[in-house]
Formats: C-alpha cells, sequence, structure tokens
C-alpha cells in the first residue's frame, strides 16, 4: 500500500513538473518574438531536447504551438481565445488601481497592452475635471508616439522593436514625433533607465501623457495618466512618476506578478 502511495505521489510530481516546463517553453517563445528553434528552446531554457520535443509536440496536438514549414515552432491559434479573455479580465481588474491614480494625480489614467504592433487601451477611468482626455477603451495607437507605447516597447528587446517600428513605418503625428527609428531606441533606453516613459505633445498637440511599464505582468502592459500640457507641466512629471511606478509595483502584486 505504501509504494502505490509513493508511486502515485510520484506520478503527480511529474505531471506537475511537466506543466511548469510546457508554461516555460510558452514564455520563452513569447519572450523571443512568438518563434524558435528547438535548439534555441534547449539553450534557454536547459532541458535536454527530447523533454523539449516531448512537451512541444504536446502543446502543438493541442493548438498552443504551431510548427512552422521551417520546422522552428511558434505561439499557436488557440492561445488567442486565452490571452482576449484574459484582456478582459485584466482590464477590469484595473478600475481600482487606475481610480487611485485619478485620485492622486486627478488626471485621466489608462492601462494599455501591446497586441500586434499596437497599443491597445483597455481600461480607463477619466479626470474629474471638465477639460480632460478621453480614450475609448479598445482604441489601437501606434506604439512610437504615444506614452504608454514607449513603455510597451521598452519591454521588448531592441530587434523586436526595430521590427515593430520597420512595419508600422513610424509616421508623424506631430512636430514632435519620433519618426526615425535610431533616435527612438537609444529614447526607449532612457525609459528603461529611469523607469517611465513620456509623451510630451507627440501624439496630439497641447495633451502630456506619463507612462510606466507594468513590470512582471504576463504581457507588455503599461499605465499612464494623461492630461491636457498645461496642467500636466514638465514641472509636474517628477511628482506624479514617483505615485505611478507605487501604483503599477502595487497592481503587480495584486496581480501575483513575480518581482521584476
Amino acid at each position: 500500500m505504501g509504494g502505490f502511495a509513493r508511486e502515485r505521489r510520484h506520478r503527480v510530481a511529474e505531471s506537475v513538473r511537466s506543466l511548469e516546463r510546457a508554461f516555460e517553453l510558452l514564455e520563452h517563445l513569447a519572450d523571443a518574438g512568438g518563434e524558435m528553434a528547438l535548439s534555441e528552446l534547449t539553450e534557454v531554457s536547459g532541458l535536454p531536447m527530447p523533454t523539449i520535443y516531448r512537451l512541444m509536440r504536446t502543446l502543438v496536438n493541442r493548438g498552443y504551438v504551431r510548427q512552422e514549414p521551417s520546422k522552428r515552432y511558434a505561439l499557436g491559434p488557440r492561445l488567442i481565445r486565452l490571452g482576449e479573455g484574459a484582456g478582459r479580465l485584466l482590464g477590469s481588474w484595473a478600475g481600482p488601481v487606475l481610480s487611485r491614480l485619478v485620485d492622486e494625480v486627478g488626471e485621466t489614467a489608462n492601462m494599455a497592452v501591446l497586441e500586434g504592433d499596437e497599443a491597445v487601451y483597455v481600461a480607463q477611468v477619466p479626470s474629474r475635471h471638465s477639460m480632460r482626455m478621453f480614450t475609448e477603451v479598445g482604441r489601437r495607437v501606434l506604439p512610437h508616439c504615444t506614452g504608454v507605447g514607449k513603455a510597451l516597447l521598452s519591454q521588448l528587446p531592441e530587434r523586436r522593436v526595430r521590427e515593430v517600428l520597420g512595419r508600422t513605418g513610424m509616421p508623424a503625428r506631430t512636430p514632435n514625433t519620433f519618426t526615425d527609428a535610431d533616435a527612438l531606441v537609444l529614447e526607449l533606453a532612457k525609459v528603461r533607465e529611469r523607469g517611465y516613459a513620456l509623451d510630451d505633445e507627440e501624439q496630439e498637440i497641447g495633451v502630456r501623457c506619463v507612462a510606466v511599464p507594468l513590470l512582471g505582468a504576463p504581457a507588455p502592459t503599461a499605465l499612464s495618466v494623461s492630461g491636457p500640457s498645461g496642467r500636466l507641466t514638465r514641472e509636474t512629471v517628477p511628482e506624479v512618476v514617483p505615485i505611478m511606478l507605487d501604483a503599477a509595483a502595487r497592481f503587480a502584486r495584486e496581480l501575483g506578478a513575480p518581482a521584476p
């Protein structure tokens, strides 16, 4: 009887370990832009190639991974439904933290995620000022000219950033918009160093936005506050940033995200 119980515990432990490894492989794929070769997965995961092959075949069969004609593995279409559902929930969970930001900063607070080559707003709490910024939930914007967009891009490796910028073309929205990829890559390095991104009337003249990445989230996510540049001045930005960083850290803990 004791041997049977030990064997059962061993099988359960092995199943849990396989599940953990499968999720780790999916995260490696996501971190690499959604596609990797078997040899690359072996290098980054440290797992034996036969183990990775077995897990990837299971994920392929379930539709969570697909194998390209080149034999490289890519994130599969079945993840889209899970991501859409999680995105909707994430937006609803963000309500309290965005409300606190509005109370503390006084300006409209937003949350956005990176979807493909665009920043998508998934939640917003408007300012109580009569003159305020308003962005529809679900609106998509190019990331190079927005605060949330730059906070999102700052979470990607440079290779992926340049791929995104190459596809979007970096059109100028105002005279302040970044339209050169090299210049924006340098700006993103500053964003990572100081912990926040700034839209200094780059999307719309008269509007300023401060954004911070939500580090530890399962996908690139950012929080922002936006308002008229006459009210959200450059001088107030250093006062706003610590409030936003604290809000992002608290929200990440509420989500159970690992420490960055």
